[in-house]
């Protein structure tokens, strides 16, 4: 397929609180986009100016630099404005530690390889995840074991630093005991019904989290529906079986995996409270949550 003619102009966004706002590697990014088209570097401060440099980008193409945050924070500000379709496709240069939507869209890991993308690839429409209180994911939605011990990990972090992350997911698996009590229907159509514990619930639209663990190994970010996988891999063996598994994605083969594809996902606790993992993004507990699929809601540039 010949390359798609360049944009007229680019307005390349980056977190300017990120620790690559500034790097060497931006400015081979810009230099790449540069080849082709006018290119002009925005480090946004805020949400606040995150939106509004989306919003007023002047019918040039939009090109974000940085991770699933990042763009997880993009497409929830355009949802929430109604102008995730009206900006245009958005390009993606993955400058994050997972590049979890990156991996499923199978865009280059190597920031200068996707700029070149960004100006020369094909527009593709994507789905979106909505939950009932408006919140979008782009990429994958979890409850369970995972979900706490990123936000013990966040907690923690200050203290101490990149070894919060070990201790909060020490910390979530005791305190997750025999599991998580949590009622989970597909489009009406029970998937679990709470009475028997569950380790993790994954909503993908695409697959991986974690820089690359294959949670839902089947999601497709084009096909319309979600893919749901469940788990009740609570003993210890169990759970180490589990966890051997996830990185190839062959762990939904397990007996004590159950998985589902469509439009709407339920999911509420029968005891307690759960949190919610949204593209890296920790919700506050809560004891129910409704997800529901839009398709084609906003469109991606990716390889030809």
């Amino acid at each position: 397929m010949p390359s798609a003619p360049p944009p007229a102009g680019v307005l390349a966004l980056v977190n300017a609180g990120a620790g690559s706002a500034g790097a060497p590697v931006v400015r081979s990014v810009i230099a790449e986009m540069a080849r082709t088209c006018d290119v002009e570097l925005r480090r946004t401060t805020s949400l606040e100016d995150l939106r509004d440099a989306l919003l007023e980008g002047g019918g040039r193409r939009l090109v974000l630099l940085g991770g699933d945050g990042s763009l997880h924070a993009a497409v929830q500000l355009l949802h929430r404005a109604g102008a995730a379709l009206d900006v245009g496709p958005l390009g993606v240069v993955p400058l994050g530690t997972g590049n979890d939507l990156a991996r499923s869209l199978r865009l280059p890991l190597d920031p200068v390889a996707a700029a070149r993308v960004a100006v020369t690839g094909r527009a593709r429409h994507l789905e979106l995840l909505v939950d009932s209180r408006g919140r979008t994911t782009v990429n994958t939605v979890h409850a369970g074991i995972g979900a706490s011990a990123t936000a013990r990990a966040q907690q923690l972090k200050r203290h101490l630093g990149a070894g919060a992350y070990p201790v909060g997911a020490l910390w979530a698996g005791v305190r997750a005991g025999a599991g998580y009590h949590l009622r989970v229907s597909v489009d009406d159509e029970v998937l679990a019904d709470g009475h028997r514990p569950l380790l993790v619930v994954g909503i993908g639209l695409g697959g991986t989290i974690g820089g690359g663990a294959r949670l839902v190994p089947d999601a497709d970010p084009h096909d319309g529906v979600a893919d749901v996988v469940v788990s009740t891999s609570t003993g210890p063996l169990a759970r180490a079986g589990f966890a051997a598994g996830l990185r190839r994605g062959v762990h939904v083969e397990r007996q004590d995996v159950r998985t589902a594809k469509g439009r709407v996902v339920e999911v509420t606790a029968l005891s307690g409270t759960f949190r919610l993992n949204s593209d890296g993004e920790v919700t506050d507990p809560q004891r129910h949550e409704r997800f529901e699929m839009h398709p084609d809601a906003w469109q991606v540039v990716c390889p030809l």
